[in-house]
């Protein structure tokens, strides 16, 4: 049995990715941290389209605050690569969100939102790995068996 471990972290590289894969990676991530990272400061920032709709949703301003804390939080995690993974999922979850409220909410086009949920998909899927060793259950095996496994409600 071989593996490409050991050798994926002595040449840096991740699932085989050359150059131009790690360039594009980089590229895809910095755009969206720039793109969320502006995007979370207008919230922050109360800027005046913002408030309104966020009072359009009829959810509170607290709500802008949570969500362009999120999105700002995301945008520094996107360019730390041990969290881009992570980040990029939260941003999969918010977008999700956003392109549903946008749809059956506010009633506007939710492409925007469609496009950064794909970016974000992609990035989460390619940094996989990060989100994975993130995992508490990391490692463990499944059971062989239902009846191997005891039921801590026995």
């Amino acid at each position: 049995m071989t593996t490409t471990a050991p050798r994926a972290a002595a040449t840096g590289r991740r699932h085989g990715r050359g150059r131009a894969g790690t360039i594009i990676g980089w590229v895809l991530r910095l755009g969206l941290a720039a793109v969320f990272a502006g995007a979370g400061l207008a919230k922050l920032a109360g800027d005046a389209a913002m408030v309104e709709m966020f009072a359009d949703i009829g959810a509170g301003q607290w709500l802008r605050y949570a969500v362009g804390s999120c999105e700002l939080l995301a945008a520094g995690g996107l360019v730390l690569p041990r969290l881009a993974g992570p980040a990029a999922c939260g941003l999969v979850g918010l977008m999700i969100g956003a392109t549903l409220t946008n749809l059956f909410v506010l009633e506007v086009s939710a492409a925007v939102t469609l496009v950064l949920l794909a970016a974000s998909a992609v990035v989460a899927w390619a940094r996989w790995d990060d989100v994975r060793a993130l995992s508490p259950v990391r490692g463990r095996r499944p059971a062989a068996s239902a009846s191997a496994v005891e039921s801590p409600w026995s």
